[in-house]
């Protein structure tokens, strides 16, 4: 286990220090300007322009700094030895409303882990199909009586039921990797380790919160910076931070604190704070080691930032790391950084707002020559983007990252206001899965909407008055242009925003589970036919002629994990481009054996999203000429197996579930 090539590889000593000297250069220019600015070119007559101005200027500052700060060092990592195999291991997998399409591939996963260990589902829904779904796969079942302080709770109920040494604590949707035990349990040797980290990752890579590209060799989302670089930064001061989900947990040290935290809704961050100030040591495994569901819209996006918000600013009411006792300058500025990063709505609004309000008012924040404040600005700003971007090691996305901004810009503010008048939030589960029976569009923003409506008023304020048709007297010409450019820049940042929310490529999803693309042979019936796309849900293949028609048939393909038959119904029928039939299957309920043969096949295989994967030219064209692939000829008929538990006759099967479920 000491190979640690699936780490991302250490950054070359020239490259750092060229990423250290830019980030300086920026902070120096950075703090020379904001000098000249507040000193010289603050226009006290338009002060309800210009100290705002300012202040957002230096509130960007210190974000600059605390992410210098933050991504100073992101190679620090503590020694790695063998797994001690003499600890007890137990895997906790807190669920609530999540659906067994979400369920099944995670607890199958975690069974399957080495070494020993116990699985343990903590259903909070205390749900029948749930026991039954952890009994069928080998899990221990476990609900409470109540259900008061949400996932905290939940967890504490069960640490005060099971023996182990440490804990595994992996959400309903975050299905883990073979090795996720073995890579992390050797950090326990020491003995003042409390947790190990790991990033989260997502499979579901046509979510609302990803891009394009793969830094760090995964599909770049909206949190790789934050999970692949600044959690890895933090290793430096002993800062890293629990997030609740793919993290293994000293139960000791959580018995020390009382339990997970819970008076916030952030028990994670929360109860790393506590373990800190003890004196107890975190490790940040930079690794991806399990993968779960990203918001798949944006409302499910907003959701969650408003929900991570308002425990962040819960902590700071109840146990601020920045005046706490018992906490290294490191560890708190470390917290500083993530806590903090919540107010940026605040400026972000504020950079949206000052423009128009320079064009309807005429009066301008700074007093300078215009060369002079463009050459000065320029250089600033180019610097502080030069520097973010060499800091980001290629997971900083300039424009993406301001879009982003702009869309959890709402939700970010209303979770502040939380600090100045608190109240008891309700715990509000992101919704997973099947989400809608129709697509339909997320509606956008209102304050988006608010400012795109503001601009335009004002963009249309200064036309008019270029043309003679209102007056404005503008102190200064050049500031007044400055402000419609800026304007301009700003209107098409939040068209794309709001486009992007609205889009139908990100609308609610109807699916249950994530289809992957398999391509491999299979039989429904007696018939060969290809499994183009899988999931957990149900299958879409391709067949030469068309199947007899059946109120259900036997599903049978070959995987790594072996050959699996399952009873499916068609759902819907096409003909494909060369001629073939497909038809998408559901898999009926229950079968829970030979959907884990499914789930542990595809997850484990790596394969792509149904839909992402590109072929070359030269195979789209060797496929319309030739037609479906020669296996549906000569493709043998193996022995199919029925699927574990069920009857020969769908009809019985329905009927046993059905029972079983009741």
């Amino acid at each position: 286990m000491s190979d640690r090539a699936a780490l991302p590889p250490t950054e070359p000593t020239r490259r750092l220090l060229l990423t250290r000297g830019i980030a300086v250069l920026a902070l120096l220019a950075t703090l020379t300007y904001l000098g000249w600015r507040a000193f010289f070119t603050l226009n006290l007559d338009g002060w309800y322009l210009s100290v705002p101005m300012l202040v957002l200027e230096i509130h960007a500052a210190v974000g600059l700094g605390l992410f210098t700060f933050s991504l100073w060092d992101v190679d620090r990592r503590p020694a790695l030895h063998d797994p001690d195999r003499n600890l007890s291991v137990a895997v906790l997998i807190p669920t609530y409303n999540e659906g067994p399409e979400i369920l099944l591939p995670t607890i199958a996963a975690a069974i399957a882990l080495e070494p020993a260990h116990q699985t343990w589902v903590l259903d909070d829904g205390n749900r029948a199909e749930v026991a039954e779904l952890a009994a069928a796969l080998g899990a221990r079942y476990l609900a409470r009586p109540t259900h008061e302080h949400a996932k905290a709770g939940n967890l504490n109920y069960a640490l005060a039921r099971l023996e182990a040494d440490v804990v595994a604590v992996l959400d309903a949707d975050h299905v883990a990797r073979p090795g996720f035990l073995l890579r992390t349990l050797g950090y326990f040797r020491d003995p003042r380790v409390a947790v190990v980290q790991t990033p989260q990752d997502f499979y579901n890579v046509t979510s609302f919160e990803h891009g394009t590209g793969s830094p760090l060799g995964e599909p770049f989302h909206e949190q790789t910076l934050f999970y692949r670089l600044l959690q890895p930064g933090k290793n430096r001061w002993n800062g890293a931070f629990w997030c609740g989900t793919n993290a293994v947990v000293r139960t000791s040290a959580l018995a020390e604190i009382g339990g997970a935290a819970t008076e916030t809704i952030t028990e994670d961050i929360h109860t790393t704070i506590r373990l800190h100030r003890r004196g107890w040591k975190t490790v940040y495994h930079n690794e991806v080691l399990a993968k779960g569901l990203a918001a798949s819209d944006a409302a499910q996006y907003q959701l969650q930032r408003n929900r991570w918000g308002t425990g962040a600013m819960q902590v700071l009411r109840v146990e601020n790391p920045l005046a706490v006792s018992g906490l290294s300058l490191g560890q708190r500025l470390a917290y500083a950084a993530t806590l903090l990063g919540w107010f940026d709505a605040w400026r972000t609004l504020g950079l949206l707002l000052l423009p128009p309000l320079v064009l309807l008012t005429g009066e301008v924040p700074i007093l300078a020559d215009g060369a002079t404040f463009v050459a000065a600005f320029a250089v600033t700003y180019g610097l502080q983007q030069l520097a973010m971007y060499r800091l980001g090691r290629g997971a900083y996305r300039p424009i993406l990252s301001t879009v982003f901004e702009l869309v959890r810009m709402t939700p970010n503010m209303v979770a502040t206001l939380n600090l100045v008048v608190p109240r008891a939030p309700r715990f509000s589960v992101t919704p997973k899965g099947r989400t809608a029976t129709n697509r339909g569009r997320t509606p956008a923003p209102r304050p988006l909407l608010a400012v795109m409506g503001f601009s335009v008023v004002a963009g249309a304020t200064y036309v008019l008055t270029l043309i003679g048709l209102v007056h404005i007297d503008y102190r200064y010409d050049w500031a007044a242009v400055g402000a419609f450019a800026w304007l301009v820049v700003n209107f098409g940042l939040v068209v794309i925003a709001v486009r992007r929310v609205r889009s139908l490529r990100f609308a609610a999803e109807r699916r249950s589970a994530v289809r992957f693309a398999v391509d491999t042979p299979g039989w429904v019936d007696a018939a060969p036919v290809t499994i183009q796309d899988l999931s957990v849900g149900g299958a879409l293949l391709a067949a030469r002629e068309p199947l007899i028609e059946r109120e259900a048939h036997v599903l049978t393909f070959e995987l790594p994990t072996g050959v699996a038959s399952l009873w499916a119904n068609v759902r819907s029928t096409q003909r494909g481009p060369s001629g073939e039939m497909l038809y998408a299957f559901e898999f009926e309920a229950g079968q829970h054996t030979s959907r884990a043969l499914v789930s542990r096949a595809i997850f484990d295989g790596d394969y792509a999203v149904a839909g992402t994967e590109r072929r070359a030219w030269a195979d789209l064209l060797r496929r319309e000429a030739h037609g479906l692939s020669e296996r549906f000829a000569h493709a043998p008929a193996p022995s199919r197996p029925m699927p574990t538990g069920m009857a020969a006759r769908p009809e019985a099967a329905r009927a046993t579930v059905s029972g079983a479920a009741s």
